[in-house]
């Protein structure tokens, strides 16, 4: 992509009331614009930043369930019966006719009756589905960027089984899928997974939590067997869950992720049942397990950043590289520059190139910077037959060739 197509700016200063690193960031470089708090438009880089994260989720996912799409808009009526039509979060909406309605934050009050049509015995068990997708809360504290936001992208799964001992075969071998998506966005070695409380469902669930000075969650490692345990938890027990290691230390983190296992909580209320062997009807047991893919957008603005700027992992990065032309009124050194991005292209690197003549060199590196592409490349005619090639997380460039450059990208 030209850098001259692209319609967004970056800005010299984050917005004023930016409160976090990826509020400040993001929107100085032009990745999201906000519209109010909790709720931004991705432009043209946020939105190819977050299609990638979802991406990698989607194809972690792929490996365990089937994608759907599931409405938004909701019937009251079905919250109602779950008794969860009351929760501070939901956003309330009349219709035509009079008709109650309200924005899905999460979606067991869907997805339960729709399974319900296709499941009816246990051959039909064990399944799993997940889709990606706005979410929507009525967060009171929407703050911190895209880490607590009022609408979202969230990727929700469920699994529906013949029994609790199914249900907890499954709920621990989606843990290492987690785990990989967390490795190829470069974050597995600051996510751990952590006690939390299971709320009306069960005793515990799981958060996946990312060590973050900018987290909101306080959660304690054990310095024995180094288990992670929520802050909640800690006030109903004062040791490891585990190990009963009374020496645990504090950390703060950005939760990245959950897993619930919900029972029979759903299906009860919607009398979702399955025919097992003996021809006897039982309530079928699910579980379900979320991870926001806006959340996790900002978390990485969190985790990499320097004082100029962004560094995008190489997996979610709008492009591989950041091609940056000078001297362009010279027609030999603009006619390498044209010939090197085109030679880009045609080996599906995606890169985006600075063809600005307008601004100065110091502009363009300052917006590279910021930027946070993984590669820079400059061309120029201090540069002659070369390439200037920077990392964006190392201070040194050197110069090579375009083919040392392009074996460096394989």
């Amino acid at each position: 992509m030209r850098y001259s197509n692209l319609f967004t700016k970056t800005a010299k200063i984050a917005p004023a009331d930016a409160d976090s690193v990826n509020a400040k960031l993001l929107s100085q470089a032009g990745f999201i614009d906000k519209q109010m708090a909790g709720v931004y438009t991705y432009l043209t880089l946020g939105l190819q930043v977050l299609r990638k994260i979802e991406q990698i989720i989607r194809e972690e996912m792929d490996k365990v369930g089937n994608e759907i799409l599931l409405p938004v808009l909701v019937q009251k009526e079905s919250w109602t019966k779950t008794k969860r039509h009351t929760i501070d979060i939901l956003f309330h909406l009349q219709g035509w006719q009079d008709i109650n309605l309200v924005l899905s934050p999460t979606h067991e009050e869907v997805v339960t009756p729709l399974m319900k049509k296709f499941i009816f015995s246990y051959k039909d068990l064990p399944k799993a589905i997940y889709q990606i997708q706005t979410k929507f809360r009525n967060e009171p504290r929407a703050k911190s960027g895209l880490l607590r936001g009022r609408e979202f992208n969230m990727k929700d799964l469920y699994s529906f089984h013949t029994s609790e001992a199914d249900l907890n075969i499954f709920y621990e071998k989606i843990i290492p899928y987690y785990f990989n998506i967390y490795e190829r966005l470069g974050l597995k070695k600051l996510t751990l997974l952590t006690f939390a409380s299971g709320g009306v469902f069960s005793k515990y669930s799981h958060e996946f939590q990312t060590l973050s000075e900018a987290g909101e969650d306080t959660i304690y490692i054990c310095e024995k067997c180094s288990l992670a345990i929520n802050k909640e938890i800690i006030k109903e027990q004062s040791c490891c869950p585990q190990c009963d290691n009374r020496h645990l230390q504090s950390k703060k983190a950005i939760e990245v992720g959950n897993i619930f296992k919900l029972g029979t909580r759903f299906s009860d209320v919607f009398d979702f049942k399955y025919m097992d062997k003996n021809g006897k009807e039982n309530l079928v047991y699910m579980g379900s397990y979320g991870i926001g893919s806006s959340r996790l957008m900002g978390t990485l603005v969190e985790i990499f950043h320097d004082d100029q700027g962004i560094i995008w992992p190489e997996s979610v990065a709008p492009f591989q590289v950041h091609l940056i032309g000078l001297d362009q009124t010279d027609k030999t050194v603009k006619k390498r520059i044209e010939a090197v991005y085109k030679k880009l292209l045609d080996n599906k690197i995606e890169v985006l190139y600075d063809d600005r003549k307008e601004v100065s060199a110091g502009v363009k590196f300052a917006d590279a910077d910021l930027i946070g592409i993984p590669w820079r490349i400059v061309i120029s005619k201090k540069t002659k037959d070369k390439i200037e090639v920077k990392k964006r997380n190392k201070k040194e460039t050197k110069l090579i060739s375009y083919n040392e450059f392009y074996n460096l990208l394989r």
